[in-house]
């Protein structure tokens, strides 16, 4: 009996942080997706039937007036880095539970927000609200995992994985023509699915230790109270005590370091996270300065209209990341590789930026088996970072370095969201 308790509460809590990855991520994939929509609300949706079909002949390549969507991936990231910075300070002593409600309340009100409005900036206030629901969500079920054995960090990795191919995916198929059909609108609606999913994982499905606070009703349990490590006064059977072991066989004690000691751990990590910030920096410039400016006809595009193409590019993109991060079981990279995907990727970014610039590809099936590829160049460079830092440094900073080294792809990241603009606006002026 004891070894099936086990095996289905691990199996439970593993399918949970899963289910934590996939929708704490999905509200920043999906309005990366919608982007180009978010976008068209700056002109209007009724003036647009270039959106929702293929286009017969491109005549002069010219920019439409549209904004960059750096400007929706900058709000979808930057509030999240800030949040990130913040949570662990002000946040720390909240309870679980009463963070959770308030990553789902700020969802919930992303997709409606984004959904209703009837403006650019009001969009990106939506927009805004899903980054800082997924920042404060990615600390707090990081930080609730150091109550669960090592196995559940992967479910949740596999799980903001799986959010990329599966939000990507659902918005581009409920959004096509072809398929779904749905207005953008009705697609973000559709999406509320998504908050009820997450609450019925964290208060149905997950079994929680007995190390992880439940406050009361009384207000004045509302707090974690200071150095709380579980409930010894309760009366536990067997049960308990199995899950007991399950909360403490594989935590590793971790060294007590002052800001000088912290920064002097930054740096042996520098080799790593340069890289992987470049690789960050050029494909996400490729996703949100590029790939807007670069659609095919209607027999060179699989009849797929300019808005469609966009969202497929994602889609694609998405899958390429999937497919690497899960693959350093299978195939581990050495360190020279890592070195190497910066260039790959930056040479790919080039690529891009003359096909935007003098649209010489013959076929958009060229441009989507690239973004692939430009994907897998991701999605290696992050897992098989991590993987080594993982396996080298010291154990008892491990936690420290995997924790400061996750700022390197943000970094990136938001740098390519400026750098994005100004080079849309560059090309857009070359074409006139």
């Amino acid at each position: 009996m004891t070894v099936n308790w086990k095996s289905a509460t691990i199996w439970r809590n593993v399918v949970a942080f899963w289910i934590f990855g996939l929708c704490n991520n999905y509200g920043y994939v999906i309005m990366l997706s919608a982007a180009d929509d978010i976008i068209h609300k700056q002109q209007g949706d009724e003036d647009s039937k270039k959106n929702t079909t293929c286009i017969a002949d491109l005549g002069t390549r010219a920019c439409d007036g549209r904004q960059s969507t750096g400007g929706v991936l900058l709000a979808d990231i930057l509030p999240s880095l800030i949040v990130k910075a913040l949570v662990p300070f002000m946040l720390s002593r909240i309870p679980y539970g009463f963070r959770h409600v308030l990553v789902i309340g700020l969802q919930t009100a992303s997709y409606l927000v984004v959904a209703y409005s009837k403006s650019y900036t009001i969009s990106l206030l939506g927009v805004v609200l899903a980054s800082m629901g997924s920042g404060i969500g990615e600390t707090t079920y990081l930080s609730l995992s150091s109550h669960f054995p090592r196995t559940i960090i992967s479910a949740w990795s596999s799980g903001t994985g799986g959010a990329g191919v599966v939000g990507s995916f659902a918005y581009a198929a409920l959004t096509e023509p072809h398929l779904g059909n749905l207005s953008p609108k009705s697609a973000l609606l559709v999406m509320l699915v998504i908050p009820v999913i997450f609450a019925v994982a964290y208060w149905i499905l997950l079994e929680f230790p007995s190390t992880v606070y439940s406050p009361g009703y009384n207000p004045s349990t509302w707090l974690i109270p200071e150095g709380y490590e579980g409930e010894d006064d309760i009366e536990k059977d067997g049960s308990q005590d199995n899950l007991k072991k399950l909360e403490t066989e594989t935590r590793v004690p971790q060294r007590v370091t002052n800001f000088k000691e912290k920064m002097f751990l930054i740096k042996p990590l520098l080799k790593l996270m340069i890289p992987l910030s470049v690789v960050y920096f050029a494909e996400y410039l490729i996703n949100q300065g590029l790939t807007q400016l670069i659609y095919f006809n209607c027999s060179e595009g699989f009849r797929l209209s300019k808005s469609s193409q966009y969202r497929w590019y994602q889609v694609l993109y998405q899958v390429g990341v999937f497919l690497s991060r899960s693959s350093v079981n299978v195939v581990e990279l050495p360190l020279l590789v890592l070195f190497l995907l910066p260039v790959l990727q930056l040479a790919n970014a080039l690529f891009f930026f003359f096909e935007a610039r003098y649209a010489f590809l013959p076929h958009i099936s060229i441009a989507f088996a690239l973004i692939l590829i430009e994907g897998l160049y991701g999605g290696a460079s992050y897992v098989n970072t991590f993987n080594w830092i993982h396996k080298n440094i010291e154990p008892n900073v491990k936690e420290y370095s995997l924790s400061i080294a996750s700022m390197s792809d943000a970094f990136g990241i938001v740098l390519s969201a400026f750098t994005a603009i100004g080079l849309h606006n560059y090309i857009c002026d070359q074409l006139g």
